[in-house]
């Protein structure tokens, strides 16, 4: 797949690491264009990093989602769009409703939200990672969080991103009880 990272971050460049490793084609895009990003990767502007991609993935601060969305809304359009992206202290952490309002045709998807950037980059053995995805989208962020060395684990459709984030304040409880240590993750046992 072609994935366009926007964000350069510990989670940006983390997952677009682990999917170059798995032979995905990453692009990186940030505010502005230039410069080395992760892994020494160029870094594109949002608009060029969106040509010929099939995911595109917000790993940017909450806030910039709904701005980014609009100002891209067309080429947004159609593509499987995973939200990464959390609006601390806000009604709703995701933001399906913005990147739904700017491109409708979007196969929206909601993961690597309610764990830190360290489980992506070692994941824990058996560990889970929940999502809620479009249909369209199930597929792809399937083997995309495969691809980073976590076990899927489907909650439901877009509608269900609410209860996917139930999981990041839990996460962020856990890691407070354990002193700090974001080493912590979760495990679905049947």
């Amino acid at each position: 797949m072609r994935i366009a990272v926007i964000g350069t971050g510990h989670i940006g460049g983390t997952l677009g690491g682990k999917w170059q490793a798995a032979g995905h084609d990453v692009v990186y895009a940030g505010r502005s264009a230039g410069g080395d990003g992760p892994g020494g990767k160029p870094v594109a502007t949002i608009a060029d990093a969106l040509v010929d991609a099939d995911v595109v993935l917000f790993a940017v601060p909450g806030p910039a989602v709904a701005d980014i969305a609009a100002a891209n809304a067309a080429a947004l359009d159609g593509k499987v769009v995973i939200d990464a992206a959390n609006r601390m202290g806000q009604a709703e952490a995701n933001s399906l409703a913005a990147i739904k309002s700017a491109a409708p045709g979007v196969h929206y998807a909601r993961a690597f939200n309610t764990l830190g950037w360290e489980n992506f980059a070692e994941p824990p053995a058996g560990a889970n990672l929940f999502f809620a995805a479009d249909e369209g989208a199930r597929p792809a962020t399937e083997e995309l969080i495969g691809a980073v060395g976590l076990e899927p684990e489907f909650v439901g459709d877009a509608t269900a991103a609410g209860t996917v984030d139930c999981l990041l304040a839990l996460w962020l409880a856990l890691v407070k009880q354990s002193g700090g240590n974001r080493r912590v993750a979760f495990c679905v046992v049947r």
